[in-house]
């Protein structure tokens, strides 16, 4: 890296970017950069809304490789033998693991319009949103959905025994060093209580399931280990932690730009994917630069993008 470069960083973020409030930045398996703000230091753990998605697309790849799952081509419905459909509802009996990671299973609501307030009132939020699953449109439209990435959650409690932060903790947060996930009960479902500071752990619903599309907390170094885990193929001090091909075709670019609850993007012949939370919570991994920008920020509305931040201010300090 160019140091002179890098340290043009620091001054950006504290003049622009005042909502973050840890950045770590790894290229070839170091830290290069690393920079705390608001008061804040590295053993902080911060809420990274929706960055929970990538890490329940890991943790479906990895209950893949262990056979837990036989594929992302089985169907959901499979996973809730109790659920009791309608018999001429055929198109929610096709939906499979595939559309969920995808986003391209209908819901009621119009894209973006997602009501998750709704949701997190419900007493059983799988049967809430299985009976939401397959409405208003057809299979294979891109349409962003949090309660459908909490079904895969419920998908992998159902397939391993374990709720998603204990099989996390277990075959993937312990085995590259990050701290052991705990349990955390919500009390209330307002605004501060669901992206305040206050939410720690990893949040479940009111049956146990871990959230699958936000309500994780965690450290912007335990962000970057996860980030560097991808662009290392899935290898972690020698020991292989989920497949390579699980990564390769989770971050596989396509027409929506979205793989499998990874954002994708490519610019100036940059290829990169992203987990990407509210607020401007985000790991950014650039394979073809071994490089890992994981960043914790306050949630807010509106934040500046970090991809700028990263083109502009990190890509330029990289020295091929």
């Amino acid at each position: 890296m160019d140091s002179k470069k890098l340290s043009e960083l620091e001054p950006i973020i504290m003049s622009q970017y005042n909502n973050i409030n840890g950045i770590v930045v790894v290229r070839q398996g170091n830290i290069v950069f690393e920079r705390y703000y608001n008061g804040y230091g590295p053993k902080d753990t911060f809420h990274v809304a929706s960055v929970t998605k990538s890490i329940i697309s890991a943790l479906i790849g990895i209950a893949i490789d262990k056979g837990y799952i036989k594929s992302v081509d089985q169907k959901v419905l499979d996973f809730f033998p109790e659920y009791v459909s309608n018999p001429a509802d055929i198109q929610k009996g096709a939906i499979t693991i595939r559309n969920l990671l995808t986003m391209t299973a209908p819901y009621p609501f119009k894209n973006w319009q997602e009501p998750l307030d709704r949701l997190c009132r419900q007493p059983d939020w799988v049967k809430y949103t299985l009976d939401q699953l397959g409405q208003n449109g057809k299979i294979g439209a891109f349409k962003y959905s949090t309660a459908g990435a909490h079904l895969l959650s419920a998908i992998i409690a159902r397939a391993t025994g374990k709720c998603a932060r204990e099989f996390a903790n277990e075959c993937l947060f312990q085995p590259i060093g990050m701290r052991v996930i705990l349990d955390y009960e919500m009390k209330a479902y307002g605004y501060e209580d669901l992206f305040g500071k206050n939410v720690k752990g990893w949040v479940k619903d009111p049956i146990g399931n871990s959230t699958g599309g936000w309500g994780l907390t965690l450290t912007p170094r335990d962000m970057a280990r996860f980030g560097f885990l991808y662009v290392n193929g899935g290898v972690w001090n020698g020991n292989h932690i989920i497949s390579k091909s699980w990564i390769d075709e989770s971050t596989a670019m396509n027409s929506n730009k979205y793989g499998y609850l990874w954002w994708l993007q490519e610019e100036d012949g940059v290829f990169a994917y992203s987990a990407i939370g509210d607020g401007g919570n985000i790991i950014c991994c650039i394979p073809e630069k071994d490089l890992v920008v994981a960043i914790a920020s306050k949630i807010i509305t509106k934040p500046r993008d970090r991809w700028q931040l990263i083109k502009k201010c990190i890509l330029p300090s990289v020295i091929d």
